[in-house]
């Protein structure tokens, strides 16, 4: 932390963890610590490799203020990743009721006899976060490969046990579903067998009947016939 006497500076220096082809950025905390209106100005070596908002200003009495400081993506790294850029920021004391808008070049110009109060900033390159170290895999004596989750042991040994469980199973429904075919077929046959002998067994029964019917009209015929010709033989009789 930078402590004047107008405002504290935090941090005391801007770190970029700098990576190529990526813009950066790193904020600054303005804290007044004074009951006066304080306007700050940020000013930097490279003004075309670095973006400040806002890079004017109005603290409030007691108040806080964000800085955000954003380098352009950079297309070569610097050597020894060391920067030679720096920042100034300047404060003073303002009328109370200063705008944004109120701040000109003249505020901080100390020609004018203003009390301007500045405060160095370098830059720093720092290393960019690594990537989350890979999960420990537990020891032998631990745990073993079933019971490790983490490295997806568990999940491949339980895929492979209920793939095993589910063809077994298939195995032992296939035969069960080809007998139950088998059976169903054998049924449909039979209950066929059986209509067919049915209605063998009913044109047998109608046969039957209509030969029983032509019998008795045979035997009816002859006797009528025998009759007549008795009665016709009586009646030449008689009358010879």
């Amino acid at each position: 932390m930078s402590t004047g006497e107008l405002l504290n500076i935090q941090p005391d220096e801007l770190q970029f963890p700098f990576e190529l082809r990526k813009q950066i950025s790193c904020s600054l905390q303005l804290s007044n610590k004074t009951d006066n209106y304080v306007a700050f100005k940020v000013k930097t070596t490279n003004p075309k490799k670095y973006c400040v908002r806002p890079n004017s200003g109005v603290v409030l009495p007691r108040s806080t203020c964000d800085v955000t400081v954003t380098m352009q993506a950079q297309k070569e790294a610097p050597s020894d990743m060391q920067c030679k850029d720096k920042f100034l920021l300047q404060s003073v004391i303002a009328s109370p009721g200063t705008t944004t808008k109120d701040i000109n070049p003249e505020m901080f110009s100390k020609e004018a006899g203003h009390n301007v109060e500045e405060c160095k900033l370098r830059v720093v390159y720092v290393a960019p976060p690594g990537p989350p170290s890979p999960v420990r895999e537990g020891s032998d004596e631990d745990s073993s490969p079933d019971s490790v989750s983490e490295n997806g042991h568990s999940n491949v040994t339980e895929f492979t046990a209920a793939s095993r469980t589910f063809n077994e199973r298939d195995e032992h429904q296939g035969p069960t579903f080809e007998t139950s075919a088998q059976v169903s077929k054998v049924t449909e046959e039979r209950n066929s067998a059986i209509d067919q002998q049915r209605r063998l067994q009913q044109e047998v029964e109608l046969l039957r009947r209509q030969v029983s019917r032509s019998r008795g009209g045979i035997s009816l015929t002859y006797v009528v016939l025998v009759a007549v010709i008795g009665f016709i033989l009586g009646y030449l009789l008689k009358r010879t």
